[in-house]
């Protein structure tokens, strides 16, 4: 790819691992988690939320209200953006009060949104146009991952600037990894998601299986749990649906962005992903019965009614 050939224009500060001030833009699910973590490690922490009312507690423990992406540009050395879709990725960076109409010479631009391939080149472009460092970096983890600060990190953009964050990945990262030029992070993670489709649509059509069959469900989560079968969203998601707990660690609305994006860079690239196509299926039909704003486990809400968890047998 061409991204690389612009290296040259990009200016390195003197003093990065001196770095103190962090601009966060989105405060969600996972972003204030993140937000949590850098405070705690004594960053000076800028943010912005798009409903404004999400930052109050966030400013209670001692970050910093801006108004504006573009005043969180300006206040900061490392801006972050975590928001829910690609249009809102644009606003935040191209929008009349976005991120490049503010100062960002020198710094470092880092988008952890699951997002478009195409869209984190765009950035990078513009970026390296105003000598700004610019990665896509969107993880995985969910909200447990958030809270413990062990999400895993996939890194596209140049390997220098990567290598000069790696104190900040670390603040809320375990598995922190560069991908490639810019979009490789974006495109390692729809690798991801397509995975977690599998994963999830196996857990839910096991419960299903396992209930109807007139089994110890929980018996068997842990048993197969403690074989191949073994895998993270039987450990993390199983329980939740069990206790009839559907509160959102990753939301259904974004699941469906997510695959959707996967099919549309795999159409690209000449595949057919007949598996994923129809976890993609299945996550709209749920997102359109109006479960969009509840967790990735409400899938199983399409085979038992309201989530109606099975009575483990004695």
């Amino acid at each position: 790819m061409a991204f690389v050939s612009f290296k040259y224009f990009v200016k390195k500060r003197k003093g990065e691992n001196k770095m103190k001030k962090i601009g966060f833009i989105g405060l969600g699910v996972m972003g204030g988690s993140i937000v949590k973590h850098f405070l705690k490690h004594g960053y000076e922490v800028f943010v912005y939320n798009r409903t404004q009312a999400k930052a109050a507690p966030y400013l209670a423990i001692g970050a910093k209200g801006c108004a504006t992406p573009t005043e969180v540009a300006n206040a900061s050395e490392i801006i972050f953006t975590m928001v829910g879709f690609p249009q809102d990725v644009e606003e935040v960076y191209f929008g009349s009060h976005g991120i490049f109409q503010g100062d960002v010479a020198g710094k470092y631009l880092v988008d952890l949104t699951t997002s478009t391939p195409s869209l984190a080149q765009k950035i990078f472009v513009k970026g390296v146009e105003r000598f700004a460092h610019v990665l896509d970096a969107p993880v995985s983890g969910g909200d447990l991952g958030a809270q413990k600060g062990t999400l895993t990190i996939m890194v596209g953009g140049i390997e220098e600037d990567y290598a000069a964050l790696q104190k900040e990945f670390a603040v809320f990262g375990k598995t922190i990894n560069y991908q490639g030029v810019a979009g490789s992070g974006q495109h390692t993670k729809m690798a991801n998601q397509i995975m977690i489709a599998g994963t999830m649509t196996g857990m839910t059509e096991l419960l299903v299986y396992a209930n109807a069959a007139g089994l110890d469900v929980e018996k068997v989560l842990a048993t197969v749990g403690g074989g191949s079968a073994a895998n993270w969203s039987l450990s993390n998601y199983a329980p939740r649906i069990l206790q009839g707990d559907y509160t959102p660690g990753f939301f259904v609305k974004h699941f469906v962005k997510d695959l959707k994006i996967a099919l549309e860079e795999a159409k690209k690239l000449g595949l057919d992903l007949p598996a994923t196509a129809q976890a993609e299926a299945l996550y709209e039909k749920l997102e359109n019965e109006g479960y969009g704003n509840d967790g990735t486990q409400s899938l199983i809400k399409l085979y038992w009614p309201e989530g109606i968890a099975p009575v483990s047998k004695k």
